[in-house]
């Protein structure tokens, strides 16, 4: 199958396990997702994941959430200020107190997943997606493209960051921060590479189950939905 060629040629470069021993990446490829908006499905996900966040914050401030406090510490640890520069988990988590975006229906379902397991996910569309992911510490001379201002804008990635990217170039800067357009989900998208990033103490077990989570979720809107998935640790 395409999809499992895809998954094996996936890697992540040892200088990230240099950095973050404990960190582990779970890929997951669905396919034969039915195209669709913002639904009754994706709106119950993110209402269930923005009472989840309710209930944690009345004990807890975010930042010592534990798998928000390892994700700040390992931004510090290249360079990155988890202050300014707050992965997706944390800045979805802060945003769920308020309400969360309604952006289409996949890009909801993975965000309530994310918020209510709290994992950062990434979601890549794989009909834009160009050959494997690989996860890599940036040399300060690779290009990214994004928008600023609804303006098209290169930017560089800073030396040091992780990132992750496809043949054409980066998908995803600062390992989990912010995602580059050229392969964001839409209505359109049936084919999606999803990303689950984890640090200890977050467990195998519980990235395997918010995994579990999204494929019965989107296995539920067509009974042609096709998946597969690879865990990737430094012993793989």
């Amino acid at each position: 199958m395409v999809a499992e060629k895809l998954l094996q040629a996936a890697h992540v470069a040892p200088e990230i396990f240099e950095l973050r021993p404990d960190y582990r990446a779970l890929l997951l490829i669905v396919e034969g997702i039915p195209q669709g908006p913002s639904d009754e499905t994706s709106e119950k996900v993110l209402q269930a994941a923005e009472s989840h966040v309710k209930e944690m914050v009345a004990g807890t401030p975010i930042t010592e959430f534990p798998h928000i406090a390892a994700w700040r510490e390992a931004y510090k640890g290249f360079g990155a200020k988890p202050n300014k520069t707050r992965n997706s988990l944390e800045a979805l988590t802060r945003r769920a107190e308020n309400g969360l975006p309604r952006i289409n229906r996949l890009t909801d379902i993975y965000n309530g997943i994310s918020v209510k397991y709290q994992i950062p996910f990434g979601g890549e569309d794989l009909d834009k997606y160009d050959g494997s992911a690989f996860l890599l510490r940036a040399t300060g001379k690779e290009s990214f493209q994004t928008f600023s201002g609804g303006e098209p804008q290169t930017e560089l990635a800073t030396a040091g960051e992780p990132i992750w990217c496809d043949n054409t170039g980066i998908t995803c800067r600062r390992w989990n921060w912010r995602q580059g357009p050229r392969t964001a989900l839409t209505d359109d998208t049936t084919r999606v590479l999803f990303i689950l990033d984890a640090l200890k103490p977050l467990s195998d077990d519980t990235l395997i189950q918010a995994a579990d989570e999204l494929v019965a979720l989107l296995k539920s809107l067509s009974p042609e939905v096709q998946t597969s998935r690879r865990l990737i640790g430094p012993s793989t």
